[in-house]
């Protein structure tokens, strides 16, 4: 290993992250190694770190090198490996076009949750297909402090519980998980939207990410939120035959969600690459333990 290694830092509407290009998967990054990368005293900071690798130099990723050249090993802050990152695949794609990897035009990009087609467009937007929702059925409510609402049940590969409230600031300081019930309808914890109408085709949220706390964004939750507020408004494009469009407010910035009527949905919003640099190879060392 050299002595000095490669990051860039990157963000899609505030959600964070540290890249770290390493084509040939020779970059050893244990749970301890990335959480200190994320460290935002300590380390580089972020939401989670992008480790860029083909997907044949990839163990986890072989069987997807003939769809997808590269592969998207995804960790969390705190160093835990992740399925997938709705923000962070634009991201991802960002870095493949800034270093040359990749054009404007469609791309796939492998994942743990399959491969994603991305879209590079010529105003700078990226567009991820986000898969499909499903909609467990079930009464839930939600609550902050002393007031609750009916939430939408939506699983968009992970649980979330979406709430149209008044106000968001109803909603508290999001730091500890919102209450629910039943106490069994989210047996590994839930993510939280509470959401507010801005106009016609135009919510804004805030969001409790299980396991993090308030976030400045969620693109899996932008998505639910989006498949909740058709739903509300007798817009399900599997009904109606015509695409529902949401235009989707997070503190960090904005989100546009279309579910066309085969039930797929695609996210489009920015993605910014902000700074390059070196890691010192024994301080990463050291800091893996």
């Amino acid at each position: 290993m050299s002595t000095r290694i490669a990051f860039l830092k990157g963000h899609g509407t505030e959600n964070d992250f540290v890249i770290v290009p390493d084509p040939e998967n020779a970059v050893e990054l244990p749970p301890a190694a990335v959480a200190a990368l994320c460290d935002r005293r300590a380390g580089i900071g972020g939401d989670g770190l992008l480790h860029v690798v083909r997907s044949a130099a990839h163990p986890e990723a072989r069987h997807l090198a003939a769809e997808a050249e590269w592969f998207m090993d995804y960790r969390n802050g705190d160093g835990s490996v992740a399925e997938m990152c709705g923000n962070g695949v634009r991201v991802f794609a960002r870095y493949l076009q800034h270093a040359g990897l990749a054009g404007e035009g469609d791309l796939a990009v492998g994942t743990r949750g399959g491969v994603k087609t991305v879209h590079l467009a010529k105003n700078g937007d990226i567009t991820v297909g986000m898969g499909r929702a499903l909609l467990p059925e079930g009464e839930i409510t939600v609550g902050a402090g002393e007031r609750s609402w009916p939430a939408r049940n939506v699983n968009m590969g992970n649980p979330h519980a979406v709430a149209f409230v008044a106000d968001l600031a109803h909603a508290g300081d999001l730091h500890s998980p919102p209450p629910f019930s039943p106490a069994d309808a989210y047996p590994d914890g839930v993510n939280v939207e509470f959401v507010v109408d801005r106009g016609p085709g135009h919510v804004a949220m805030r969001v409790h990410e299980r396991g993090s706390g308030e976030t400045r964004s969620c693109g899996t939750g932008a998505c639910a939120v989006a498949v909740a507020a058709a739903r509300r408004d007798d817009a399900d494009p599997a009904v109606t035959g015509t695409p529902a469009t949401y235009r989707v407010d997070v503190p960090g910035g904005t989100l546009v969600i279309t579910e066309r009527p085969d039930g797929e949905i695609e996210m489009t919003g920015p993605a910014v690459i902000v700074a390059e640099g070196e890691i010192d190879a024994e301080w990463l060392a050291g800091a893996a333990g």
